[in-house]
């Protein structure tokens, strides 16, 4: 006889059989869709570069509507698009790595900045500097026909595109002038033998390999010592930062207006240097004046410690990495729309090497694509500048900006080309070796820890701390030899793409 126990028992069994199934049948789909989540995840970048590209193709399309060879055309700027993307993915990172990585502002934030200021350079000031790239390289003489110098600047394109998404993959932050200026070379050669290259420019970006990440480097480190000796190390830090915080804002914005009109005039209206370091003066003492009650004022109530200082430093580095974004996007929208514009030249039958003026749609596509690029794939580099490579508060932050600034006008002065990438890759790694250095050789920060301790009672504390924080390593070195790989390997790199490339489009169509 079955009791109701039993019968209750039996009745249950297969009820929380069926529970565990079905417990496990869910697991698994949920499982499924947090898979299928990840995924959609890693698509919506690709997803979203797509979709800028057949924009782009549609745009251009419009725009080039009675254009001989429109679908040439149309194609260039694809390419053109896709170019701009991955300069905003690399490149674009120097300008805000370093404000992002001292948490002057957020990510989000710092992407916007620099989406908006590269597009407004691009259009405002982008045209002057597009014919170097275009005309610059090769001695376009020597090319066989229209055809062949249209298909190599095709080649360098996609040639230069291609080595710089690889390069942002593998979390190498390289010069895309670099890449495209290789692009052009290896095309040219591959059109009309070695004689077609300008060498000059060539020997000029290999010195500019060495001059300019030590430049770099010598600016920013000079900028911190100065930081630490009259402002961090000093009794009285609010004190300090009043008196000297507006100083070095009245610097960073002498030193960009001298920047921008040596890099953005057009021709011939550019100044030489001694009137560009005139304009600069005059804009650092406005800069200099306008700042100081401001300075005052965010100083009030403010403690005497460091983290009273990274506040101040605040809205210059907002500042600066607008500016840099600004200078960006008018000088290196050219590495994209330079060869655009003389595809688009030739073949509207325009003499080869001549000068035009860039159409504004040629520049709205590489100002957008490089805000794209940036917004859909830079945050891995700029966590990489900002980040990894040694840590930044704002005080470093504004060093490592103010240098890009102040060694492009020194190189100017002295005739030597150079990169904004590597000058700010080379001031990041000069920031935090001089930090290693001035933690264990400094007298001036030993003589100013010790009255801290004295003051606080803290003397045997402080030395085992003091010798703790001597062996540490501040900067990543294993960064160091991935970087300058990539920076040695990219001007050969793209120009034996580009060549290769270009003898394929050859013989397909022409």
């Amino acid at each position: 006889m079955i009791t109701p126990q039993n019968t209750t028992n039996r009745g249950n069994a297969p009820r929380s059989g069926r529970k565990q199934t079905l417990d496990k049948d869910l697991e698994k789909i949920t499982s499924v869709e947090y898979a299928s989540r990840n995924v959609s995840r890693r698509l919506a970048a690709p997803g979203a570069a797509f979709l800028f590209l057949v924009a782009v193709t549609i745009f251009s399309a419009v725009s080039l509507i009675g254009q001989p060879a429109l679908v040439v055309a149309v194609a260039a700027s694809v390419l053109a698009a896709y170019m701009a993307m991955n300069i905003g993915a690399n490149d674009v990172t120097n300008n805000i790595g370093a404000a992002v990585g001292a948490k002057a502002f957020s990510l989000g934030l710092g992407l916007a900045i620099a989406a908006v200021c590269e597009v407004a350079g691009a259009l405002i000031a982008g045209s002057p500097v597009v014919d170097t790239i275009a005309n610059g390289i090769l001695n376009v003489e020597m090319m066989a026909s229209t055809a062949h110098f249209i298909w190599a600047m095709m080649a360098a394109l996609l040639a230069a595109a291609i080595w710089i998404n690889v390069a942002t993959w593998i979390g190498a932050p390289i010069s895309t002038t670099h890449a495209i200026v290789g692009g052009v070379s290896g095309a040219g050669i591959a059109a009309a033998g070695f004689g077609a290259v300008n060498w000059g420019v060539i020997a000029g970006i290999t010195v500019s390999w060495i001059v300019s990440p030590l430049m770099g480097a010598c600016v920013a480190i000079a900028m911190l010592a100065f930081i630490k000796r009259f402002i961090i190390y000093t009794p009285d830090k609010i004190a300090a930062a009043r008196r000297w915080v507006p100083v070095l804002i009245g610097l960073m914005f002498g030193a960009f207006s001298a920047y921008l009109s040596i890099k953005l005039v057009p021709e011939p209206f550019v100044p030489d240097l001694p009137r560009a370091m005139l304009f600069g003066l005059l804009v650092a003492i406005a800069g200099w004046l306008i700042s100081i009650p401001l300075v005052r004022r965010q100083s009030e109530g403010l403690e005497n410690r460091n983290q009273s200082l990274r506040h101040l430093f605040r809205i210059p580095l907002i500042f600066s990495a607008a500016l840099l974004s600004f200078a960006h996007g008018a000088n290196d929208v050219a590495n994209a729309v330079g060869p655009l514009a003389a595809i688009i030249e030739s073949l509207n039958g325009a003499k080869l090497g001549s000068n035009q003026v860039v159409p504004a749609w040629e520049l709205l596509i590489g100002g957008l694509g490089i805000s794209f690029g940036l917004l859909l794939f830079g945050p891995k580099l700029i966590n990489l500048v900002g980040k990894q490579i040694t840590k930044l508060n704002p005080m470093r932050a504004y060093c490592v900006a103010l240098s890009a600034a102040v060694t492009v006008i020194i190189a100017s002065g002295i005739g030597t080309p150079v990169s904004s990438t590597h000058i700010a890759i080379g001031a990041v790694f000069g920031v935090g070796l001089y930090r290693e250095w001035y933690i264990r050789h400094s007298r001036h920060r030993q003589d100013y820890l010790r009255m801290r301790a004295e003051d606080q009672q803290i003397g045997e504390i402080h030395e085992a701390n003091s010798a703790e924080t001597r062996r540490r390593y501040l900067v990543r070195r294993s960064h160091l030899l991935t970087i300058v790989a990539a920076w040695t390997v990219t001007v050969p790199v793209s120009a034996a793409l580009a060549g290769v490339l270009a003898s394929i489009m050859f013989r397909l169509f022409i």
